[in-house]
This record gives structure tokens, C-alpha cells and sequence, in this order.
């Protein structure tokens, strides 16, 4: 079985659904970079008060900070049976630094997924989402549509659009996207790891496909 993934995928692909998903069907720890920054500062490692310390000024948690948090959280016990990685690595320089993370720890990559999708469907998918004001729960115009239209089924609050949550916002975000990851794509591929899906299929195709991937069938 293939059990320390990087995940990737632009906004909308259906990155979140699918990692949730897998987590949970081969008990997989899912690793966000926000996660891992939060959880460094709240136990107050060094290098947790150190990003904290960048991150209240407002500034970029640099590399070398960032690469060591990832690293004490990968060596963590619960990673032993297996990781998913979102949202890291998103630079050549912190490709390479998880490549020797991995071999140092004896938890290398075994496999990058990306779940690409045609550049309309995000569109449609994005720019159609709705969330309740109260409990967060999220909704779609065409897809997952409320019993009462703006009404939130499960607290009665109101339904709104994130304000970047339209065409416009997106183009930027798919252009910043594809300018970062483009080059990791690139690199994961030359090292035999990259394994690319469409994420434009129904999601319980994909998620079937993943999970035959995973398993190594």
C-alpha cells in the first residue's frame, strides 16, 4: 500500500472531499500547513514561536522554518501507519528539503496525486457555492441545493457567497496556482512519483480510483 501521499489540485478540484475520504478508509493522518503551524505554536516548540512570531507581524513563515516544523510533525508517531500532505510542498526548495525530510525519518513519498480539472468546472463549481452564516455547512446552487432556498437545513441561518468565491477571484488564484505548481508537477514527475486524475468525474468514481491507486492494484 502506498501510505505517505502529497496531495495537489487547484481550488475546486475536489481536493478536501477526496482527502477526507481517503483519511478516513486507510487511516491516514491528513497534514495541512495551517494544521501543522497551529499546532507547532500551540505547543510552543521553538520553532512553533518562531513562525509566531512571523506570522503576527504578518509576514511569510520562511522556508527553513517551515521545512522544520514539517519535519518534527512527520516524525510524530501517529504518522507511522501513513500521511496525506496538503498544501506543502508548494516550492522546488521544499520539494527537495521533504526528500531528504523523508529519508532522514524513514517516511519518504510514495506517491503525488494530482486531480486536475477543466478550468469551466472550477468556475461553475466555485462561483456556485453557498455557506451558512451559523454553522458553516457548505451548499451549492446546482448541486447540493438547500430544501428552502438561502436557508441553511441543518440551523435554519442564512446562506451567503464568500466574497472570493467568483469568476473573477478564481482567475487570479488558478493563475497564482498554476505559476507555483507547475514547476512541481514538472519535478515530481522526472523523480516517477506524479500520478495525475481527472477531477472533473464524479466524485465517487475518483475516490474509487485513488483508492485502487493507493492500494497499489
Amino acid at each position: 500500500m502506498l501510505k505517505n501521499i502529497i496531495l495537489m489540485g487547484p481550488p475546486g478540484a475536489g481536493k478536501g472531499t477526496q482527502a477526507k475520504r481517503l483519511v478516513t478508509k486507510f487511516d491516514l493522518i491528513h497534514i495541512s500547513t495551517g494544521d501543522m503551524f497551529r499546532e507547532a505554536i500551540k505547543e510552543n516548540t521553538p520553532l512553533g514561536a518562531l513562525a509566531s512570531s512571523y506570522i503576527n507581524k504578518g509576514d511569510l513563515v520562511p522556508d527553513d522554518v517551515t521545512i522544520g516544523i514539517v519535519k518534527e510533525r512527520l516524525a510524530k508517531e501517529d504518522c507511522k501507519n501513513g500521511f496525506l500532505l496538503d498544501g506543502f510542498p508548494r516550492t522546488i526548495a521544499q520539494a527537495e528539503a521533504l526528500s531528504k525530510i523523508g529519508l532522514e525519518i524513514n517516511r519518504p513519498i510514495d506517491v503525488v496525486i494530482n486531480i486536475d480539472c477543466d478550468k469551466n468546472e472550477l468556475i461553475r463549481r466555485i462561483s456556485g457555492r453557498r455557506v451558512c452564516k451559523n454553522c458553516g455547512a457548505p451548499y451549492h446552487v446546482d448541486t447540493m441545493k438547500p430544501k428552502t432556498e438561502g436557508v441553511c437545513d441543518i440551523c435554519g441561518g442564512p446562506l451567503y457567497q464568500r466574497k472570493d468565491d467568483n469568476k473573477e477571484a478564481l482567475e487570479v488564484r488558478l493563475q497564482h496556482y498554476v505559476n507555483e505548481t507547475r514547476p512541481l508537477l514538472e519535478y515530481y514527475e522526472k523523480q516517477g512519483l506524479l500520478k495525475n486524475f481527472d477531477g472533473s468525474q464524479g466524485s465517487d468514481k475518483l475516490f474509487d480510483e485513488l483508492s485502487l491507486l493507493i492500494l497499489n492494484k
